[in-house]
């Protein structure tokens, strides 16, 4: 792995670790209305990360085409509204780990369903790596009491975490972390406010109590802007099969921030998860189990190794260039961003499917 695709495992792994500590935000909202939670957080997302962009930030928008928008609208449905209605759904008849454990399943789904959707085999090692994080997942959170419809809407909790990864790659390289983060959370912001019209009426939303707004400030600033910009920052380095390897950080920092605040504990079970999580990771990501590959820069591996001199996507290492963005590309030396909104869809579509 090189230094560049370690970075972007790093940026996926404390994106996924927001996501799994906002679980303990999400227990001090239980009397909010849902939806208008959803469009109070993703609302506040957008209009935060909109300074953000810069001086002309949003002309990439204009080369989206109708196809383009339907797959954003799709992405905000099932990957950000979906997902959180099925967890609730689902955590109605069931336990939270039976969500919880079939939502860490999602690097095997990535890492058989979409090999084979592209016409390819999966690759070995990405499937051992995302099997053994589905283990580790399973014994941070053990196994709790469901039925039929817990375990339903917990496959669709999945789904809608395998959704949220697929649906934007074609669109990533359009847009670029920021703003493709800014443009579903608008989108997510208005499909939640209809789903809150229908269901709940004119009382979909309400002002917050001094601990919901919080909660709601925690899942917009953290979980939300930062994790999800992290998240496809990541996921242009490694790639879409890899990216969910990590997706077993979200149990173990719900366990750890449960325990922080007294909700749980973090026992002997929890630890030795977060080993089997994290040994998954490195085995499928090639940190170990594979010598680093040196020589000249090449476009990709078939194994899923990214060539030396190129990220997983494809991108040749560039010198450090000036021009920041708060939330953008991290540069390589100092840590502050740039965001890299070059790459055309299909360059991103076919670098990721080289890459893996």
């Amino acid at each position: 792995m090189n230094a560049n695709a370690l970075r972007g495992a790093l940026l996926v792994t404390l994106a996924y670790a927001l996501v799994g500590a906002s679980f303990t935000a999400n227990s001090l909202l239980g009397a909010y209305p849902y939806a208008g939670g959803q469009a109070l957080r993703y609302a506040a997302a957008c209009l935060l990360l909109l300074p953000l962009l810069g001086r002309g930030g949003l002309a990439p928008l204009r080369t989206l085409t109708a196809r383009h928008w339907g797959r954003l609208a799709a992405l905000a449905a099932v990957g950000m509204i979906g997902f959180n209605l099925a967890v609730l759904a689902a955590e109605r008849t069931a336990e939270p780990a039976v969500p919880g454990v079939l939502v860490g399943c999602a690097p095997v789904v990535v890492a058989v369903l979409v090999p084979l959707a592209e016409g390819r085999r999966p690759a070995p090692v990405v499937l051992y790596g995302a099997l053994l994080v589905a283990a580790g997942a399973f014994t941070v959170q053990g196994w709790g009491r469901t039925d039929l419809a817990g375990i339903g809407w917990s496959v669709a909790a999945l789904l809608g975490e395998v959704g949220f990864t697929v649906l934007a790659v074609p669109v990533l390289g359009l847009l670029g972390p920021k703003l493709l983060t800014a443009t579903v959370c608008g989108v997510g912001a208005v499909e939640a406010a209809l789903v809150g019209l229908v269901v709940d009426g004119s009382g979909f939303v309400r002002v917050p109590t001094g601990v919901e707004t919080g909660a709601l400030l925690w899942q917009a600033i953290l979980a939300t802007v930062v994790g999800f910009v992290l998240f496809y920052m990541g996921v242009q380095r490694v790639g879409m099969e890899r990216a969910t390897l990590f997706t077993g950080a979200i149990p173990i920092a719900a366990a750890l921030s449960a325990a922080l605040v007294g909700g749980g504990s973090f026992g002997l079970p929890q630890a030795a998860g977060s080993l089997l999580v994290g040994a998954g990771a490195a085995v499928g990501t090639g940190l170990i189990g594979r010598r680093n590959r040196t020589g000249p820069a090449s476009p990709g591996h078939r194994d899923g190794s990214a060539g030396a001199g190129t990220d997983p996507v494809g991108h040749r290492d560039e010198p450090d260039r000036p021009g920041t963005g708060p939330l953008g590309r991290p540069d390589r030396t100092t840590g502050t961003a740039t965001t890299d909104t070059a790459t055309t869809g299909t360059e991103i579509t076919t670098a990721t499917a080289e890459a893996t």
